[in-house]
């Protein structure tokens, strides 16, 4: 049971990490059965490992370490007998013997009568230092070659088969599925997979079932990376955790399901938007790590050249129009489009976005969610919209004709609009419209300019190195030239998770509407002749500014290639 006296409990609330209110739930649900305080707050979820070490580090003036601190030579271990079960159960493990000190890196700095033991057994004296159950648990596996020694192994032995047993079965009661999923170890693992995500940078999770198999995948500055999967036993368990998170129906296991979760890891306030999917072998769950810490809503930082920012902030600053912003999804369109809000949000204004779904919430901004299965759809939502007398008008993507349709009357009447569409480029949007069934005449009158762009990742500093640029590549890009011409690359370091990037940027190409423009859309041209004139006003292409990061050493021309591979060069 909690004693009111235990020195974790106090120093938390001092630093407000944790609440009266949570210290009762764990008081009255008896999930402390004695032991370390601090971990079992932590298995179930009520402070992340990080905040309590770091909390616990400043109070009691210790050191925190991680892992990759610890000292690469080894066990100091020579002439000492510290037994691998007695490390494994204090969890503690020593990293250094320096003047007769054996420093020890420990979990709970609470056990007094651990550290006494090892100072009267060894004859040494004793300094302590923070460090992460897992960590520590890790190095001992390490070290004294543990087969299964992954933290994703150690947390998948402490869930038993019979625990699991008709998990799987639709027939199983939701009470036990429940249970199950509430277990402390479940909890863990979850928690687990997503603090991993986190700190991977990962903007998406996914968990996807097959037939002997659970597949568990991080996208990472847009691609996906393979990581180490729970065995196929535990995908009920966790799926079933994840909705309990997200407070979605865990009975239904036949019909896709969305829900948010909100979490505080690392520090940050985290939103996680969940998506689940019934497949042939189970329910497959991809989570959508929104954090608003990484989220840039200043046009300025967004890689925009200084000609283009210039263009679309004089574009966003018009009284009515509409600005379309196109690009495949995960390009980074509704993000500007936010930047641009974010920059008009001023209490003069009123600004109604309706999205789907809406990604993050912005304080003085009227947000819609649209809602299909009870009729409340991109068209009907813009109706409402016009008639609450706003200024500023955010539709999420133009998918139908009607939602086209209405959006340009509502750029017609005053009101400044932005949206978003898929094309491959900017003059592509305008072929769209018309093909939408809009008249030529109202796109020339209401269209202000199409932003296209892509995102490409970023190299990483730490690892960039320079190269010279292959012929093939020359040809690729369309460069003539015979001089050599000196390029960068990434060659992966542990920083970058050996992949030569870190972080993403845009890539832009701007179609300001101007009356040359307006001519060609009225005797509706073909997207390549307002291509082609865009470009004699001076616009920029996305490759030739995907080209012109390559030469600042920004990207690589890998990078380029890759995702403007069907765009006009």
């Amino acid at each position: 049971m909690l004693k009111k006296t235990d020195p974790v409990e106090s120093i938390l609330l001092r630093h407000k990490k944790i609440t009266e209110k949570a210290l009762e739930e764990v008081r009255t649900s008896n999930i402390h059965s004695g032991g370390y305080l601090g971990k079992t707050l932590t298995d179930h979820g009520y402070i992340h490992t990080q905040a309590l070490l770091e909390t616990l580090s400043a109070d009691l003036r210790l050191p925190y370490i991680k892992k990759e601190q610890y000292p690469k030579s080894g066990l100091p271990v020579e002439g000492l007998t510290i037994s691998e079960t007695f490390l494994r159960d204090k969890v503690i493990f020593p990293l250094q013997l320096k003047n007769e000190t054996l420093i020890v890196a420990v979990y709970d700095p609470f056990d007094l009568s651990t550290i006494e033991d090892l100072k009267v057994s060894l004859g040494k004296k004793i300094r302590i230092v923070l460090s992460s159950e897992q960590d520590i648990l890790t190095s001992i596996e390490t070290y004294y070659g543990v087969e299964g020694g992954t933290a994703m192994n150690r947390m998948v032995s402490d869930i038993q088969d019979d625990d699991l047993h008709g998990l799987d079965s639709m027939n199983e009661s939701t009470e036990h599925i429940r249970d199950m999923a509430s277990e402390a170890p479940v909890i863990k693992l979850v928690n687990h997979i997503i603090s991993e995500a986190i700190e991977a940078r990962a903007s998406d999770i996914h968990l996807e079932p097959f037939a002997d198999d659970l597949f568990l995948r991080y996208r990472i500055d847009g691609i996906l990376h393979e990581l180490e999967p729970p065995p196929k036993r535990l995908s009920s368990a966790i799926t079933t955790r994840i909705k309990i998170m997200s407070k979605l129906d865990i009975s239904e296991r036949r019909l896709p399901q969305d829900g948010r979760i909100k979490l505080k890891i690392l520090g940050k306030d985290i939103d996680m938007r969940v998506s689940t999917l019934p497949t042939l072998h189970g329910e497959s769950v991809v989570m959508r790590i929104l954090d608003r810490g990484n989220l840039v809503l200043d046009l300025s930082q967004m890689g925009f050249p200084d000609g283009v920012l210039e263009q679309m902030e004089a574009l966003i600053k018009k009284p009515y129009g509409k600005l379309l912003v196109t690009g495949p999804t995960g390009s980074g369109k509704t993000t500007t489009l936010y930047a641009a809000l974010s920059k008009l949000n001023t209490p003069d204004k009123k600004i109604i976005t309706i999205e789907d779904p809406v990604e993050y919430q912005m304080r003085g901004i009227n947000q819609i969610h649209v809602k299909s299965q009870i009729g409340l759809n991109f068209a009907d939502g813009l109706r409402s919209i016009v008639r609450q007398d706003p200024d500023i008008i955010m539709v999420g993507e133009i998918r139908d004709p009607e939602t086209a349709d209405i959006s340009i009357q509502a750029a017609l009447t005053g009101h400044l609009v932005f949206s978003t569409v898929h094309t491959n480029d900017a003059a592509g949007a305008v072929t769209r419209l018309l093909d939408m069934g809009i008249e030529n005449f109202l796109i020339s009158s209401a269209l202000l300019g199409v932003l296209a762009q892509r995102l490409v990742r970023v190299i990483c500093s730490e690892c960039k190195e320079e190269l010279t640029m292959k012929p093939a590549l020359k040809i690729e890009m369309g460069i003539t030239d015979d001089e050599e011409i000196t390029i960068h690359h990434g060659k992966g370091c542990k920083a970058c998770g050996q992949t030569g990037f870190r972080g993403r940027c845009g890539i832009y190409e701007l179609l300001v509407i101007d009356d040359s423009i307006r001519e060609l859309i009225l005797k509706k041209s073909t997207a390549q002749t307002i291509c082609d004139q865009a470009r004699k006003n001076g616009m920029r292409t996305l490759r030739e500014d995907g080209w012109d990061k390559v030469v600042k050493g920004i990207t690589t021309i890998e990078e380029i290639l890759r995702v403007t591979l069907n765009d006009r060069n």
